[in-house]
């Protein structure tokens, strides 16, 4: 049997996925689209784990005109043996190994201060002046310019220093390799995303604005360049002034099959691997993104979910991206919900759309300025995708949904810890107080208020209702409380059994209903039910004096409660 390529978990640099044979999905095609655009700057905006670090890795490749350490060049072209871009013509080939490339990632820069944050930018910007120092030799280099080379790769030069050491490195390359220089930049906006939520907002934006300012709007040493991110961010001016500058967006086609798997790539690599019969379970859950009128699933889980079932680590799908991230923004939208957002949620949640105007110039700090603002951070970030959109007036509208399993599974579990944490907040005493003394009144009007500022969690309604009350007797002392258990005849939905046998024990079955007109009608076939079925005869058996026994119906967001009037 022939040996199966290795599935590259976490490889993002592309000489290691060539030269460790892993499985690679062909995308050598985006230097051509690159080629063909012919802007000096480019701006690519994906969410995360979508493989722009990988992207950006295969354009240095290709490009980069690198010395070994024995000051021969490297040939490129032995890193795209078989690949799609060799077949594309002189035209693009003639590219190749040709630029001195920089290549700066900015995803690691997720610290809790900003002195952190700072020093690790500092870190990836030595790196690359430790990756090019041959520079150093340089006999045209003056000896202020070696010295100023010297200062920034020793950590020795002033922080202002660092704010303009993209655009030196750049002339030095121009001057070593007398061709001007490419610079990438990855997942730009990781430090302003991190600075926002730990509060140093501010002071983040300066240093980006003036590092991308001095590198990418004055530099005449730069022959183009290409920056991925999640958002355009451009109202903090880090890109005004830019010319020829353009953004390809998830709204737009070009571009679009080049992040994330298409169909076609995912039906090879599932075939590759002998799972093909998992083809729909793989498409509910991990497909679903739309990137212009493209189609595509995550790369990123797809490949996790792969591996695990070819070396038979789970027989289950996986919310993979949800372990990825720190679902920030899903969580603010939620804690931050009026109550017409928190409908809409619910009918998201529910597989429904909401439709939301488009703002593609966003900022962080803009999220909590409007709602619409975090509508639209969640739809850029990959947690909705577009099923529709129209022009009205000056703005573009989109219909948004929910993409797939895995994205639900982060809002599902997202609403639950915020109800979680919400609840520890009340003082349930008056509820517990109407519950174990019978008053279904006092009991029924606490439900209809907590109903209101809930959020619905799950797939079907009456186990919604049922987690629901789960949560809000989470805090009673002295009970036991049981779901789902036989006594009698049948099964009861929820029993609050107290360990002192003199207190009450309480039996309630739960109803759903679409229509309020209905309620009263299925409260009593809720308690016709209890007695039937005989719920008491264990609570009886076992000597408890005083049973309470519930009937309640829930409709939408409203409740009636009725008590077994005691014999």
């Amino acid at each position: 049997m022939e040996r199966r390529r290795p599935i590259p978990i976490g490889v993002d640099l592309y000489k290691d996925m060539i030269q460790k044979g892993y499985y690679y999905v062909d995308k050598t095609m985006l230097i051509c689209k690159i080629l063909e655009r012919k802007n000096q700057l480019l701006l690519v905006t994906r969410p995360r784990r979508f493989g722009k670090t990988l992207a950006l890795s295969m354009i240095c490749t290709f490009f980069e005109r690198e010395i070994l350490l024995d000051g021969t060049l490297c040939d490129p072209s032995v890193y795209f043996q078989g690949k799609q871009v060799l077949d594309a013509g002189e035209e693009y080939t003639k590219h190749m190994g040709r630029y001195p490339v920089i290549f700066l990632s900015l995803k690691s820069a997720k610290q809790p201060d900003y002195e952190m944050a700072y020093a690790m930018m500092v870190n990836e910007i030595v790196h690359e002046f430790e990756r090019h120092r041959y520079v150093l030799e340089d006999a045209s280099l003056l000896s202020s310019q070696k010295k100023r080379y010297l200062a920034v790769m020793e950590k020795t030069a002033p922080p202002s220093e660092y704010s303009y050491a993209l655009k030196f490195l750049s002339e030095c390359l121009e001057q070593y390799h007398q061709i001007k220089t490419i610079i990438l930049l990855d997942e730009y906006d990781v430090p302003l995303e991190n600075a926002y939520f730990q509060g140093f907002y501010n002071q983040m934006v300066d240093f980006i604005r003036s590092l991308f300012e001095s590198a990418l709007k004055t530099n005449p040493s730069l022959q183009f360049a290409v920056v991925t991110g999640c958002l355009r961010v451009s109202k903090e001016s880090i890109f005004t002034g830019l010319n020829n500058f353009d953004v390809v967006s998830v709204l737009d086609d070009d571009f679009s099959e080049y992040f994330g798997f298409v169909q076609q790539e995912v039906d090879e690599i599932l075939d590759y691997y002998g799972i093909s019969s998992r083809a729909d379970e793989v498409k509910e859950w991990y497909d679903g993104y739309l990137f212009g009128n493209t189609q595509v699933y995550n790369p990123w889980s797809l490949v996790k979910y792969v591996k695990d079932i070819v070396y038979k680590n789970t027989i289950y799908p996986k919310p993979y991206w949800a372990n990825t991230s720190s679902n920030s923004i899903v969580r603010e939208l939620v804690e931050h919900a009026d109550d017409s957002a928190k409908r809409e949620i619910e009918r998201l949640m529910a597989g429904g759309t909401v439709e939301k105007p488009v703002y593609e110039d966003i900022t962080y700090a803009d999220i909590f300025h409007s709602q619409d603002y975090l509508w639209n951070f969640l739809f850029f970030t990959g947690y909705l995708k577009t099923v529709g959109r129209k022009f009205e007036m000056d703005t573009i509208r989109l219909v948004l949904q929910i993409p797939n399993r895995e994205i639900l599974y982060i809002y599902n579990h997202t609403v639950i810890d915020w109800f979680q944490k919400k609840i520890k907040t009340i003082d349930f005493s008056e509820f517990y107080r109407a519950v174990l003394h019978g008053c279904a009144k006092d009991f029924e009007r606490f439900l209809k208020n907590q109903l209101q500022e809930s959020i619905s969690y799950m797939d079907s309604a009456e186990n919604f209702y049922h987690g629901f009350l789960l949560g809000l007797f989470g805090s009673l002392q002295g009970y036991e409380k049981i779901s789902n258990r036989e006594s009698g005849e049948g099964r009861y939905d929820l029993l609050l059994k107290p360990y002192d046998e003199q207190q009450p024990a309480v039996i309630l079955e739960l109803k759903q209903v679409r229509q309020f007109s209905k309620m009263e009608q299925m409260c009593q076939n809720a308690l016709d039910q209890i007695n039937a079925l005989h719920y008491d005869a264990d609570l009886v058996q076992e000597g408890y004096q005083i049973i309470r026994k519930y009937g309640i119906c829930f409709c939408k967001k409203s409740c009636k409660v009725r008590m077994m009037e005691e014999s």
